[in-house]
């Protein structure tokens, strides 16, 4: 696949001297590297994650060698700013397991192995953090699952501890109507008490879950608590044939 071809943010990104920006799959270990970089920055030394690694200011771990590393690039400079990494299939089986089977016991999602893409590791540069950018992370993944044909998109949205929580309950219980049907459920293996937390009325939802909730994602089960990372997940299924045909367009054809 060659995300490469059609999908950048030219045009109004380039007046008052804005980056012009591209979405690809890496396609060299400097890429991937440079995309593990990234990830250090922003979930280890700006979010306080617990990440332990081989190398340091590396974000690297026993998944990667398996994953297609999708990733924005600045082509002013050359910095990879934003990255996203996809387990396919494939790749799933042959290192035995999705990521997100730490935390989740997936049992009921068996049947839709062959045709199910894991996504996570989502994080964009501080400077970078726009519209523009979140869209061609959107749009790049898009063409990813149209052009290989997968039907079902799987990733976790992380919320953040720092409140004891009460956000991520709160969450959970204000899109109850996005719950997933029983047959879909998962099952957290540290699952945050829902009974002992008093979730916020108005929680403030993270802007990747509104586009995954946009898109026609379900929620597949209760938030599970990550120590690594401190903060509760939500298991996320997206079927491809949920999505709207106008809002696959709007990023599978997004050249600007």
């Amino acid at each position: 696949m060659d995300v490469r071809k059609s999908t950048d943010s030219s045009g109004a990104l380039q007046r008052a001297a804005r980056p012009k920006l591209h979405v690809m799959l890496a396609d060299s270990a400097s890429e991937v590297l440079a995309a593990q970089k990234l990830r250090w920055r922003v979930f280890a030394e700006e979010l306080g994650a617990s990440l332990p690694t081989r190398t340091p200011g590396v974000d690297q771990d026993f998944y990667d060698p398996y994953c297609d590393h999708l990733i924005v690039r600045d082509e002013a400079n050359g910095r990879i700013v934003g990255a996203y990494r996809i387990l396919p299939p494939q790749a799933a089986r042959k290192v035995g397991s999705y990521y997100s089977e730490n935390e989740f016991d997936l049992t009921r999602l068996a049947h839709l192995r062959q045709r199910l893409v894991e996504v996570g590791r989502s994080c964009i540069d501080a400077d970078y953090r726009t519209g523009a950018t979140i869209a061609l992370l959107w749009a790049g993944l898009a063409r990813y699952m149209r052009e290989n044909g997968h039907e079902y998109l799987m990733g976790c949205a992380s919320i953040g501890m720092q409140d004891g929580g009460r956000n991520a309950v709160g969450i959970y219980h204000a899109l109850a109507a996005q719950r997933a049907p029983p047959e879909y459920h998962v099952f957290p293996r540290y699952p945050l008490p829902l009974d002992r937390i008093e979730g916020r009325a108005d929680p403030a939802i993270p802007p990747l879950l509104k586009g995954y909730m946009r898109a026609g994602a379900w929620i597949c089960g209760e938030p599970a608590w990550d120590p690594d990372f401190n903060t509760a997940d939500l298991l996320l299924l997206l079927p491809m044939a949920r999505v709207d045909a106008r809002y696959a367009r709007h990023f599978v054809e997004r050249r600007n």
